[in-house]
């Protein structure tokens, strides 16, 4: 298993011929933020929510597809770990921002969300909210390593 402070150098599309042993290092980043405050169903349920779009929006981090011993074919995922941390209320409104401002690929989940039943009502959720006023609960964040850092800054491992 990789660990969270590895980077990956260039594109990370795998190693050299030979090299299977040499780890892969990313100089890309995903993060989950998630609020201090959640319990632990909606902890799991909003980084799942979150992670799934990024591979929409940036397909790079999609890994290839998995074969076990017997050949059977399992989906691709992530290509590197994802990171979850968690803040306060504030602190997840302020990384919102740093992540505008740096135009950096992110998906967000609202408290809102955890009272509808289904993608269309989700959209609707988030867009009936101006992006200063969304109650933001999580937040997922792609890219170079140290703009990922800015924008988790003051954000906590999650324990």
């Amino acid at each position: 298993m990789r660990h969270g402070d590895e980077t990956e150098v260039g594109t990370g599309v795998g190693n050299r011929a030979g090299d299977e042993k040499v780890p892969v290092r990313f100089d890309t980043k995903i993060a989950v933020l998630l609020r201090e405050d959640l319990e632990s169903w909606q902890r799991l349920n909003v980084t799942a929510f979150l992670v799934s779009g990024l591979g929409t929006v940036s397909p790079e981090v999609i890994g290839e597809p998995y074969t076990d011993a017997d050949g059977t074919a399992y989906l691709p995922m992530l290509r590197q770990p994802v990171l979850v941390f968690e803040g306060t209320k504030e602190m997840l409104t302020a990384a919102h921002g740093r992540a505008l401002s740096r135009s950096l690929p992110r998906a967000v989940f609202t408290s809102d969300l955890f009272s509808t039943g289904n993608d269309r009502d989700n959209r609707a959720a988030v867009r009936a909210v101006g992006k200063d006023q969304l109650d933001l609960v999580g937040m997922a964040v792609y890219g170079p390593r140290n703009a990922v850092d800015k924008v988790l800054k003051g954000a906590r491992m999650h324990p």
